[in-house]
This record gives C-alpha cells, sequence and structure tokens, in this order.
C-alpha cells in the first residue's frame, strides 16, 4: 500500500513520524513545493519524494492532503485527472467540507475528512474523521488507521466537524494561554519563571490525564479538589467572578462559526 502526503508541513510530518515510529509495512511517498523541506522529510523519514502532485496521486493509494486552504483548489484540479475510483482522499485541510471537495474531484469519490490538533506533533492528537458515502469500511479502517499514527480518531458525522474545531481544533491555544496565565501569577507570587511554567504545564497534563484514565466527570474531579473554606473555592470563585466558563464557552463557539465561513 502506497500512503502519499502532498505538502509536508509540520502536520504531515507528525503523521508521517507516527506511521514510521508504528512500523508501517507502507511505501511513504511525498512532495512539496519547499525543496528544502521535501528534502529534510526524505533524510528524517526515509519517504520516496515524487517529482511533483501528479505523479504522487499516480502512485499513492491514499492521498492525503495537508496544505493549506487557499491552494487546495489547485492542487485538486492538477490531481483530478491522473486519479481513479479506487484511490481514497484524506484531507486535512480546515473548512473544506466532503462537498467542496467532491465537487473538484470528479475521478473518486472515496473521500475522508479529518480535524486533527497541533498535539499530533507529540502524538496525542484528537482527530475527528468524516467519510463520504463511497468509501468502505475497511478504506475506514485503513484511513482511521493512518490519522492513528499520532494520536486517537473518533468517526463523528460532518455536522460536528465545525464544533470539532471549536473544542480540540483550535482548543490548544486556549490552553496554552491558560498555562501562561496561571504561570504569570506563579511568577507575580515570587516562582521563577521556568519553575511557574513547570508546574503550570504539567498541572493542565496531569488534570487532563486523570479524567480520562478514571473516566469522572470533570465536575465530580473539581469537587475532590475543592474542600470547604479551603484555597480552591476561593479560586474557583475568582474564576466565577470573571465568567471564566462562558468566556470558554464563547471562544470554542467564535472558532466554531469561524470555521463555518472558510
Amino acid at each position: 500500500m502506497n500512503i502519499g502526503f502532498i505538502g509536508l508541513g509540520n502536520m504531515a510530518g507528525a503523521m508521517i513520524g507516527g506511521l514510521r515510529q508504528n512500523k508501517t509495512k507502507d511505501e511513504i511517498l511525498g512532495f512539496d513545493l519547499n525543496v528544502k523541506l521535501k528534502e529534510s522529510r526524505k533524510k528524517e523519514f526515509g519517504i520516496t519524494v515524487c517529482a511533483d502532485n501528479r505523479e504522487l496521486a499516480q502512485k499513492a493509494d491514499y492521498i492525503v492532503l495537508a496544505v493549506k486552504p487557499q491552494f487546495l483548489t489547485p492542487v485538486l484540479e492538477e490531481i483530478d485527472p491522473v486519479l481513479d475510483k479506487k484511490k481514497v482522499i484524506i484531507s486535512i485541510v480546515a473548512g473544506k467540507s466532503l462537498g467542496f471537495l467532491s465537487e473538484r474531484i470528479t475521478n473518486t469519490q472515496k473521500i475522508v475528512r479529518c480535524m486533527p490538533n497541533t498535539a499530533a506533533l507529540v502524538g496525542a492528537a484528537i482527530t475527528a474523521v468524516t467519510p463520504s458515502e463511497k468509501v468502505s469500511e475497511n478504506e475506514l479502517k485503513k484511513a482511521v488507521s493512518i490519522i492513528e499514527s499520532f494520536g486517537k480518531a473518533s468517526v463523528v458525522p460532518e455536522r460536528l466537524m465545525d464544533a470539532v474545531t471549536g473544542v480540540s481544533g483550535s482548543s490548544p491555544a486556549y490552553v496554552f494561554m491558560f498555562i501562561e496565565a496561571m504561570a504569570d501569577a506563579a511568577v507575580l507570587e515570587g516562582m521563577p519563571r521556568a519553575q511557574a511554567y513547570e508546574f503550570a504545564a504539567n498541572a493542565v497534563y496531569g488534570s487532563a490525564k486523570l479524567m480520562i484514565e478514571t473516566g469522572k466527570h470533570p465536575g465530580e474531579l473539581k469537587d475532590m479538589v475543592t474542600s470547604p473554606a479551603g484555597t480552591t473555592i476561593e479560586g474557583v470563585k475568582a474564576l466565577e467572578d470573571g465568567a471564566f466558563r462562558a468566556t470558554v464557552m464563547e471562544a470554542v463557539i467564535a472558532a466554531a462559526e469561524r470555521s463555518k465561513e472558510l
């Protein structure tokens, strides 16, 4: 099986790295207009670099579209003539629906739309996956296995893709801001900057890990930490006074609405 990557940026690099780490037996092909990046990925992962997008599309069984949204249409126009009905397209391009893709791809309707996040760079992404009707069960399993090379994957109806963008695609930025804000407060209290980042980041990591591994509701876990008349409830009150939860909800909704506009 040949897996081809059109675009070899950070997300494609994370996917290829995950495939290599999982010792895939599939041949990995790649192309990018950036010559230095092509050579870097070839040296780092031992991929086969194609001469252009058309050559890659001809040789690959699964074609991963990993380009910026503004470059997607010309890429599809370039590769469509050499596609056939057996090829499966995997798109990680933000905001581009199955309908958008199917209108511009005439020679195959086997399309899988995905929305990963930047945690893919450390093998910890959560990726939403939506297949078109023409994708078979086995083809979907293969596509999911490719996506799971850099984290977890969950199949969702396409109508939820904009919500996914808000709650996972864009949310790492919110989490980083939260970590930075907590660290700033610790610095204000006298903690050295590097140590403040270490404590704040690991507190977020440990909390998420605790919720995932125990399966407990976040409210229940919050209550476990919040002792009567203690320090934590004072912090919780300060967050509520600042409309913390409402502000986070507005951020997720704003990102989802912007995704609809793309």
